[in-house]
């Protein structure tokens, strides 16, 4: 009898085992064999001007009176409170219309969709040095509107505004808090419009390959979501049934009374 007590024993406890095995490896990112995996990096990503999109640009040079027209403006607001004026200051970027150009001071109209910031940044240093407004003039371009939204099975889903030009899937994901214990890491969707086209393209997060999807690094506007696994799917349901019995025995109860108060 002790025989076979321990023969089940033992067959649980591997079966917990393989168990905890095979769950480990359902979320385990970026799996591999080896202990040292090499990915070649291939740095071809920039991130483009689109149009809605709202410019940071700045241009200073030797004679600040020379540059400062070339500037964005301030906009300030005034507060009166204990007998002092508070001033605070909001700047105001260069929108890129739905023509994708920008209304830039001095220089006019200019079409910047489909240019990088540092394709932007060539071009106005060398018209502004080439058209003798300034002499070796030194510009710098940011977005300042760039963000993502991240959704579905993470722990602090929302949308975060990026002060960077490079941003990765799994960057979103850790602003995010990373997936929680529902989210499915072989379904991870990115939501991209570009052009007039929507496109969603699923990322399975345990495989190397992720690294070497064209929607890794992440645009302006970009949405993540993760699926729910089977686990959340079922607790749904149970709570939608949940919700039906709830139902079911307030009428129930409703119908008897109606039947003792009407006798």
């Amino acid at each position: 009898m002790k025989k076979v007590i321990v023969s089940i024993s033992g067959f649980m406890l591997l079966f917990v085992f393989l168990a905890s095995c095979g769950s480990v490896k359902d979320i385990t990112y970026l799996q591999t064999d080896g202990l040292l995996s090499k990915t070649e990096i291939v740095d071809t990503f920039e991130l483009r001007i689109q149009k809605d999109d709202i410019l940071d640009i700045k241009v200073s040079s030797i004679d600040k009176d020379v540059s400062e027209p070339f500037n964005p403006q301030y906009v300030g607001s005034s507060s009166y409170y204990n007998n002092n004026y508070n001033w605070s200051y909001n700047q105001l970027g260069f929108l890129v219309d739905k023509e994708g150009a920008i209304n830039y001071p001095v220089l006019g109209k200019i079409k910047v969709a489909g240019l990088s910031c540092r394709e932007l940044i060539d071009y106005l240093q060398d018209r502004l040095s080439r058209e003798g407004y300034i002499k070796d003039p030194i510009v710098m371009v940011r977005f300042l509107n760039f963000r993502i939204t991240v959704l579905g099975e993470v722990n602090r889903p929302g949308t975060y505004n990026i002060n960077t030009e490079q941003v990765t899937l799994f960057d979103a994901l850790g602003l995010a808090g990373d997936l929680n214990l529902y989210g499915r890491r072989d379904r991870v969707a990115v939501i991209r419009e570009d052009k007039g086209t929507r496109t969603i393209l699923y990322h399975d997060l345990r495989s190397l390959d992720v690294m070497q999807s064209p929607f890794f690094y992440l645009k302006q506007n970009d949405v993540v979501y993760v699926e729910p696994n089977r686990v959340r799917g079922e607790q749904s349901a149970q709570n939608q049934f949940s919700n039906i019995g709830t139902w079911i025995t307030m009428i129930n109860f409703l119908t008897t009374m109606g039947l003792l108060i009407f006798k």
